[in-house]
């Protein structure tokens, strides 16, 4: 199966502006996606898109495939699935490339577990679904420990007596790592109004610990990128 590789990589960030092209440990963060992307056996062919003249640089530099984004999709509500779809649209028209399935590979994910792209790839083929995506376990801010404010007054989310960790029930996050769909359930909702349709109706998951992958969202989350790639050095 063909599988394309898309790397959304917008300039506007609100909690960490820059933030895809901003420096850890001598690289801009993006290169640590774009280097996890070649180290896959199973991708095909890698895209970045974005509306960055910066990212347009580093692209440049790696060597890897740059499409630029179209203002309307470079927006602070612009759809994932949409800035997909723009890619893939804009590959078929100008060449044909039509792939079995893409792979959404965060910019801002500097921390993946080596190899999980092509055991996401390998789990869609083996079992036939529509789409793939990597989680990990909630931990702490499990919904039954977590709550609803009042004014000052605080209420439980979920009404539970549980106090004991072992007795909560599992649930999962998506991390980032990796989310993998088919082209054609990609393509297929295009006009839909719910935002997570493009996954499919078959949806599979890929669980991992919560330390394998590290998203970086808010100035905290370079210190604690930064710390794991210095101990996998």
């Amino acid at each position: 199966m063909e599988v394309l590789g898309i790397i959304p990589a917008r300039g506007g960030s609100r909690g960490v502006p820059g933030k895809n092209v901003k420096d850890l440990l001598g690289r801009p963060v993006i290169w640590y996606s774009i280097e996890a992307a070649r180290a896959a056996k199973l991708l095909g062919r890698v895209v970045v898109s974005s509306d960055d003249p910066a990212v347009e640089r580093v692209c440049a530099e790696c060597g890897v495939e740059f499409l630029a984004r179209p203002g309307d999709l470079a927006g602070d509500t612009a759809r994932i699935d949409d800035v997909m779809r723009q890619v893939c649209g804009v590959l078929e028209e100008r060449e044909g490339y039509r792939p079995g399935a893409v792979a959404l590979l965060y910019a801002n994910v500097p921390v993946r577990a080596e190899g999980i792209i092509d055991k996401v790839i390998e789990k869609l083929v083996e079992s036939g679904c529509d789409s793939v995506q990597t989680i990990a376990p909630v931990g702490k801010y499990h919904p039954f420990w977590l709550y609803r404010m009042e004014g000052d007054k605080i209420e439980k989310y979920v009404d539970n007596k549980i106090f004991r960790r072992q007795e909560l029930p599992a649930v999962y996050a998506i991390d980032s790592a990796v989310g993998l769909v088919r082209y054609e359930v990609l393509m297929a909702a295009a006009e839909s109004g719910d935002p997570h349709a493009f996954w499919g109706a078959d949806r599979r998951a890929l669980v991992q610990e919560a330390h394998e992958t590290v998203d970086i969202d808010s100035p905290r989350d370079f210190y604690v990128a930064e710390a794991v790639l210095r101990r996998k050095a």
